[in-house]
């Protein structure tokens, strides 16, 4: 098609806007789908978005509309995530486009990510389009938000679009605004082909497909290729674009979006960010990728059964491939034998990736408690990063322990400032700024460290604002703190997967609340099973598992008391014996007790 006639686009917005709904409705109007195949969130594939009710992964689908002029346009939609965990998916999207549907709950108003979303959009270039929707609501204050929306972006609250998505209202001028507003793509069909890959998938006979935006030339299934970055040749095995699942075309010319099946068996080959081109004619360069994702969070992940290493190695080979923020490296423990440290964005992004392993590839896995990078600054003058309590080297040859600090974001309404503050104090936050957006609604910014923030700040801030608040993070920088190892001793057994790093002042609180959570999580043994948490050797707090009892005198009538005091001696002995040589095995849900300290 002519590419006067096509347009990229995607939708972004807060998490819980409606873009997954205002999809649907695009695909309905422009007949992409009929009554009859359509779902609600049809684009959110995966039971665990429609499970979760928010939206993953991007997704692309093409459309063909009529405009006003008669003229018909291939439009080119990419769904987007809008949680802070998936800001990398956005960010990959909005390369693939030239313009951005801006959604904005009419109820909600503008919100954290909403706000994050959009300065990504206009850092890539993008034509924004802004809509409001759920203009169907009593609660709707499309005025006031329609205001508040052009105080960000400029011009005037008439032109923001006012739709509702689950009723249809708007979807017509929403698609005239889009062919109107949203620019044709800039690229060449006569040069070399250069395509961007924005996502991929593993697929068992068709090998690695890569999902491709065509900025110059065409590719057909007799165009050899090669991603730029490895070189690894390649002839396609099919081509298609989403429609919205895959269809089979001829090719792809330059300014559309689709997939090519490259039959490449090995994931190392293929890399998200990439530049497909022609390998008997290729592009002199390649296009700029994407800057490399920097992990928040990072975990142990393990198999429960020891043999599934290899199954587990190759699940998370395939996620990568799917999810190119994820990072992972193999890992030992005492306690848990073979397994791997993975890198995620965010604790949400975390329990995704932990629940498509054990679904997808159906693992029986064991997550340790999160943790985040530390800086250490050694005696010698060296640094060296860690992001595992157990790699924290000697204390005796350390300097400093500096840990990451985050710049948080919080749009709250005005009633609920004491809470926020009072939960962020608590968390060792600081307060830089505090701005009214309207006499009803406050922006607070806070820098916090980041380990305070990934547990469940994010639940607390919630349930303290009775869902109202909403919160973006971004990186500020890593500061020297007193931090200190606490570890966690079962049987007087170190367990290297529970060792913690905490401030010096919280670690007695943080100690005590762990072990006094274990202590109901061990099951009992015909032992005592001592859990301890200790501090540099130090034990600062401590708490028993009661032995299983069985009772030696039962069968005693009377009699002398040395026969009885024999027995008792017997099992004392034997009791001793058996805590010498007996192990303790711990479960996942003491694993995961770490992070539920202090919500009780």
């Amino acid at each position: 098609m002519d590419e006067k006639h096509i347009r990229n686009f995607c939708i972004i917005a807060h998490v819980d806007h409606g873009k997954s709904t205002l999809a649907d409705r695009l695909l309905e109007h422009t007949g992409t789908l009929t009554a009859r195949e359509m779902t609600a969130q049809v684009l959110d594939s995966m039971d665990l978005e429609r499970e979760k009710g928010v939206t993953i992964k991007a997704s692309a689908v093409r459309m063909k509309h009529t405009a006003r002029n008669g003229e018909v346009y291939e439009m080119n939609l990419i769904d987007t995530p809008g949680h802070v965990d998936f800001t990398y998916e956005v960010s990959r999207a909005l390369f693939a486009c030239e313009g951005a549907v801006l959604v904005i709950d009419a109820t909600q108003g503008v919100e954290a990510q909403t706000l994050a979303n959009l300065y990504l959009a206009i850092d890539a270039d993008l034509a924004i389009v802004p809509v409001l929707n759920k203009i169907d609501l009593a609660s709707a204050r499309p005025d006031e938000v329609a205001e508040e929306v052009t105080h960000i972006l400029g011009g005037k609250p008439e032109d923001v679009l006012r739709v509702s998505a689950k009723e249809g209202v708007g979807i017509d001028e929403l698609l005239e605004a889009i062919v109107q507003q949203v620019p044709p793509p800039r690229g060449n069909p006569a040069a070399p082909l250069r395509a961007l890959i924005f996502d991929s998938h593993y697929d068992t006979y068709k090998g690695v497909i890569a999902y491709v935006r065509v900025i110059d030339g065409a590719v057909d299934l007799k165009t050899r290729v090669k991603p730029m970055a490895t070189g690894v040749e390649a002839e396609p095995m099919e081509i298609g674009i989403f429609a919205p699942t895959m269809k089979i075309t001829q090719q792809l010319e330059a300014g559309e979006v689709g997939y090519i099946a490259t039959g490449l068996k090995t994931i190392r080959d293929c890399h998200v960010g990439d530049t497909i081109t022609s390998a008997l004619n290729p592009a002199p360069q390649p296009l700029p990728g994407y800057r490399p994702v920097k992990p928040m969070v990072f975990a142990g992940i393990y198999p429960v059964e020891t043999d599934d290493y290899p199954l587990l190695k190759d699940a998370l080979e395939k996620l990568q491939l799917n999810d190119a923020s994820l990072v992972y490296e193999p890992e030992t423990s005492q306690a848990l034998n073979f397994g791997f440290r993975c890198g995620f964005l965010g604790l949400f992004h975390m329990e995704i990736i932990q629940e498509r392993i054990e679904r997808e590839y159906e693992l029986d896995i064991i997550a340790t408690a999160p943790s985040v990078e530390y800086e250490i600054l050694m005696a010698t003058g060296e640094v060296i990063t860690i992001d595992s309590p157990a790699q924290l080297p000697d204390p005796a040859g350390i300097e400093e322990i500096r840990e990451p600090w985050m710049k948080v974001q919080i749009f709250t309404p005005v009633e609920y400032v004491g809470t926020v503050m009072d939960l962020v104090i608590k968390r060792r936050g600081e307060q830089k700024e505090l701005e009214y957006l309207d006499p009803t609604r406050v922006m607070i910014t806070y820098a916090l460290p980041l380990s305070e923030l990934i547990v469940d700040f994010h639940d607390q801030l919630k349930s303290r604002t009775r869902g109202y608040a909403s919160m973006d993070y971004t990186f500020l920088d890593y500061r020297a703190e007193d931090l200190v190892k606490m570890d966690i001793l079962v049987n007087e057994v170190v367990v290297d997967a529970l060792a913690m790093i905490v401030h010096r002042d919280m670690a007695y609180t943080k100690g005590s609340a762990i072990v006094s959570k274990m202590k109901q999580l061990i099951p009992s043994q015909l032992f005592v099973i001592p859990i301890q948490a200790a501090v540099g050797g130090k034990i600062i707090s401590r708490a028993n598992v009661r032995a299983q009892r069985k009772d030696v005198l039962a069968k005693c009538y009377g009699g002398d008391i040395t026969r009885k005091r024999k027995l008792l001696e017997k099992q004392k002995a034997g009791k001793k014996r058996m805590k010498m040589v007996g192990s303790v095995e711990v479960p996942q849900e003491a694993f995961m007790a770490i992070l539920k300290v202090g919500e009780d």
